[in-house]
Formats: C-alpha cells, structure tokens, sequence
C-alpha cells in the first residue's frame, strides 16, 4: 500500500499550500467512483481526483482537466455540484495516523461542507459530510456489513474504531521492539513487512520492506535475521524527517514506476525524486484521468486485441486454404486407384504414371516416390483422398469458429475504442485474458475498474431504452434484460452496441426507432460515417454463437434503416 499515513499527511501539506483559498469552478464525474474538483487557486486552476475504488482508491492533484466519463448522474455527484461549485476550500486536516482526509470547503449561500477520503483498499469511500452529518458516498454501509460504523445518508459520520497498543515510530525504544520479537511464534517464517504495518503506527508493507531492506539488505528478510539495535537506528533514521514533516517525494522502477513514496526507496532500483506527492503519484498511476491517460491505456490493450486479431486471421487463412475442391479430391482417389491398377508394369524408378481413368477424359499425371513400393504409392494417395475428405467435412464448421473468434477480437476493437472509463477499459482486459491474450503491464492492472458498469438505461416519453456499449453489456441487453417481443438494433456487418427498446404494449413510435438506430451507429466501428445501415428485428430472433465470444449472436427477420450516427443526446431533441 504506497498510500499510506505518512503519504497522506505530505499530501494535506501539499493541499494547504496549493489549494487553501481556491474557488471550486466546476465539479466532474469522472468515472463511478470518482469524482472531480477544478479549483482556481492562487492565480492557476488545479484538477483534485479523489477515487472511490475499492482496488485502487486515490486522491491527488492532476496535470490534465479532468473530463466527465459517466452519463447518468448520481446522487451524490448532484449533491457534490449543489454545495461546492463556487466553494472557498478552507482547510484540508488528517486524523493522527489515519489513512482518512478531511478537505473543508465554505459557500456563500450552502454554508459548510466536507469531503472525507478514506483511501483504504476493500473499505474506500468519498462521503460528503454536513454538520457532522452524511449527506451522501460513494459506497453506502449498512449495518449488515459494519454493525460498528455506518456510512448512509442521514446518519452521524465516525471516524473508524481507534488504533490501539501499536508503537509510535517516532520514539520506539530498542526495548519495545525487543519485546515485540519475544512475542512472536516462529520468528524464522514471520517477514519483517508483514508484521510491522500490525504493530506500527502509520506503517505500511511498503515502508516496513524499505526498513527490513536497510538493516539486512534484504525486503523480504524474516525476523530471526534482524537485530532489534539495527532495526532502531533505521526506523529512527528514516522516522527523522517525515517526524519534521519534510518530505521527499519520488518514485522507484526501471521501466515503469513501480513504488511512490515522500521518503527515498533504496530496496526498488532508480528511485527518483518528484516535484510533489501529486507529481510522483501521477506518474505511477498514469495520467491518471485525462484523454491521454485513457489513451495511453488503451494504446497497450491494443496490442493485445492486435495479437488476437492476428492469431483468428491467420487461423481462418489456414483453414481456408486447407479446403480442397471435389476435383483435388476425386485426383487423390483416383491416383491411388490407377497405381494400383498399373502396379505390375510400373519401373522401380519411375517417378510419375500417366494414365486415362475417364475413357472420355484428359490423362492424369501421376507422380511417384521411388524410395516406396506401388502398393505404398497407392496407400500414400489413399490417405491423402481420405484426410481431404475429412477436412471438407470438418473444417467449414472450424472455419466458421476461427470467423466468430475473428469478429469477436473486432468487436473487443470497438469496444476499446468507445471505452470512456476504466472500467470498460478493463473489460476488454479481462476478455482477453480470458482468451487467452496477456495483458501484463503493472500500470493497467493500478487502473482499478471496481464494480463493472452495467448497460446505459434511456427513457423517452415512457419508453425504455437500453443500450450495450460492449460485448458484456451486449450479453446483458439481449439475452437477459430484454423481452421476446421487444425491438433490437444493432449496425449492420459491424462490431456495435446492441441496442433494445422495451415493448410495453403501447405502438412504439416511428421516431423513437430512428432516434435508437442512431445511437445503434453511434456505438459501433462507424460512429464516424456520415450514413450507417443499422438492422431491426425482434428479440425472439436474436440467437447467440454457441462457443462465440460474449455478445455474439445470429438474428433474422431483419429490416434495415439507414441512419446518421448520433449518441444518446437525441434523446432529449425535440
């Protein structure tokens, strides 16, 4: 966990120096759990990420403005609008040795308001706080999941439980810790940085391997290799400035940034100072929110759906090439035949019978291997005839596999392309791997994704909408939230979003069925034509691949409207 209490204590420094007396000018939606503050601050406008992300939760200042990735808006991102657009930021504050923020903020007319961060894995949430009281968060806890602490609407906001019977870093004695080694069972198989972050105040696996490194030379070290003496003078050593609050933010990695810190890593190769927190941070999550962020993620996917596409080509190719017409396949047969028949006249260095097997038709050329007999000769052509005859039967259908593998890796293309979040960009992640294609880099495995999206929900005039924009939410619009009666769409001969409209008795109007053909073209590999064919059938006739990848499906009773792209905004032209 790089983000730890200490991180989070050099980010309040970095937050009060920055963005204290600033003007909150808009607020965005970044992705489901993120959200976005751009706040003008002495003369420069500064872009606050905060993430809810229970993988990676975070909160840093970022280079780029921060763009909106969510459509539908909730809740709290309207209550985040209502109170701190064209709020002062006030005070930013840290509970001791919490991994929890507190960020103040003053309206002129809605009065006080907070927003607390608590960037823990498994338990993150953003909640904005009035009065004491949560108005709203990311992730509601209720009291079947957390009898003790309760985060809903409504309810007084507590701080979690109180670190208890830990060592304060700062002034631990050799004493201390010699009691500390005393209580543990098997010292030679309890490591250093698991037990540390458990007994320490603010420590966590990744400063606890920076210490187990200094005293022996090695992170992973266990506790039967460690002198009490030695691990003082590092952990006093290193506690010495982040006690005076001076820190030294960086990042450590060869070809990537593997670890962020606010104190110099010796146990990860090429560490490197960084401007600020939010500097080092950004490098190691990537542009983090931006256009190039999610570019530059994608721009490495690719290459997977790249390999994909290369591998079904290549695959489909050789099939194809591998079908033999009726004529190969009469020749194989009737070679071996006419061997057989000439057996007794053929020289044993013969190397080919010319021979008439149709009264009526041209000769056949026949080669011959000298090295086998007649009889092995013919047996050769036997086996040749008998494979081809196989492969004729078998491979159209493999053919159509390699196809529906091929279509898939386009229709994962174009769900990357209209990726707009992390999270549909690691759909597209783990559809790969689970074909099979790695995708490997740390930096896309820190992009985070939490819970995955579902398909987009439209109304109009009391008519339901839904539209898939990739393969898993296609699976999820046609074959289980859609009825068999109810109207599908989905761009003709392309990878696209299958869109359904829900039949609810009422006639659905003829424009309303324009208006989802276009978000149909909008959502597919032609969302840049100026014309795009999209197909209307009904859900009964929408049958999936057996085999195929997610979303891939075979309909009929098809008419076809021809439409120009447009996303779901049509929805709200009158």
């Amino acid at each position: 966990m790089n983000l730890d209490s200490f991180t989070i204590s050099a980010l309040v420094d970095e937050f009060m120096d920055v963005l204290v007396g600033g003007r909150v000018q808009a607020t965005i939606d970044v992705d489901p759990t993120g959200y976005g503050l751009e706040i003008y601050a002495h003369g420069q406008r500064r872009y606050l990420y905060m993430s809810g992300d229970k993988q990676t939760p975070r909160f840093h200042l970022v280079g780029d403005k921060l763009r909106r990735g969510v459509f539908k808006k909730t809740q709290l991102s309207m209550l985040i609008r209502r109170y701190l657009d064209g709020a002062v930021v006030t005070h930013v504050s840290q509970p001791q040795w919490e991994r929890i923020i507190f960020i103040d903020f003053e309206h002129s007319v809605e009065g006080e308001s907070r927003i607390v961060i608590e960037p823990m894995p498994r338990r993150a949430n953003i909640l904005l706080v009035r009065d004491g009281v949560v108005r709203d968060c990311v992730h509601r806890i209720g009291p079947d999941d957390n009898s003790y602490r309760l985060s809903l609407p409504n309810h007084d906001y507590e701080l979690p439980p109180p670190l208890t019977d830990r060592i304060n870093p700062f002034d631990c004695t050799v004493g201390e810790l010699d009691d500390l080694f005393a209580s543990v069972d098997k010292p030679e198989k309890q490591k250093l940085f698991r037990l540390m972050p458990s007994k320490f105040f603010g420590f966590s696996p990744l400063l606890a391997k920076e210490i187990a490194y200094r005293v022996t030379g090695n992170d992973d070290a266990t506790i039967d290799q460690i002198d009490t003496g030695d691990l003082h003078d590092a952990i006093a050593t290193l506690m010495h400035p982040l006690q005076k609050r001076i820190w030294r933010a960086g990042v450590a990695g060869e070809d990537f940034a593997e670890a962020y810190s606010v104190y110099p890593l010796t146990h990860i190769p090429n560490w490197r100072e960084m401007d600020s927190v939010s500097a080092a941070m950004t490098e190691y999550y990537g542009a983090a929110v931006g256009e190039d962020a999610y570019n530059q993620a994608k721009s490495t996917v690719q290459e997977g759906v790249d390999e994909a596409k290369a591998k079904y080509s290549a695959k489909l190719k050789s099939l194809e090439n591998s079908l033999r017409d009726d004529s190969e396949i009469a020749f194989l047969q009737q070679s071996g035949e006419l061997i057989l028949a000439y057996q007794y006249t053929l020289e044993p260095t013969q190397t080919e019978l010319v021979a008439q097997y149709d009264p009526e038709g041209e000769p056949l050329t026949i080669t011959l291997d000298t090295d086998l007999s007649p009889l092995e000769n013919a047996q050769r052509y036997f086996d040749k005839y008998n494979r081809a005859k196989r492969a004729k039967a078998n491979v159209p259908k493999l053919i159509a596999e390699a196809r529906n593998d091929y279509n898939y890796a386009l229709q994962l293309e174009n769900d990357l392309k209209l990726a707009s979040n992390w999270d549909e960009i690691d759909d597209v992640i783990q559809a790969l791997q689970n074909r099979g294609f790695a995708v490997t880099k740390k930096q896309l495995r820190r992009m985070g994704g939490g819970g995955r999206k579902g398909p987009m929900k439209l109304q109009k005039d009391g008519y339901l909408i839904y539209v898939g924009r990739n393969s898993r939410q296609n699976e999820e619009v046609t074959m289980r939230i859609a009825n068999s009666n109810d109207f599908w769409l989905h761009a003709r001969d392309v990878p696209g979003a299958h869109v359904v409209i829900r039949d609810d008795g009422r006639r659905i109007p003829d424009s309303l069925i324009e208006e989802a053909a276009a978000i149909a073209a909008y959502y597919s590999s032609k969302q840049t034509d100026t014309k795009v064919d999209v197909d209307i059938t009904r859900i009964k006739y929408v049958k999936p691949i057996r085999g195929a990848g997610a979303g891939m499906v075979t309909y009929r009773n098809e008419r076809t409207l021809t439409v120009q792209p447009h996303n779901e905004e049509i929805l709200a032209n009158e």
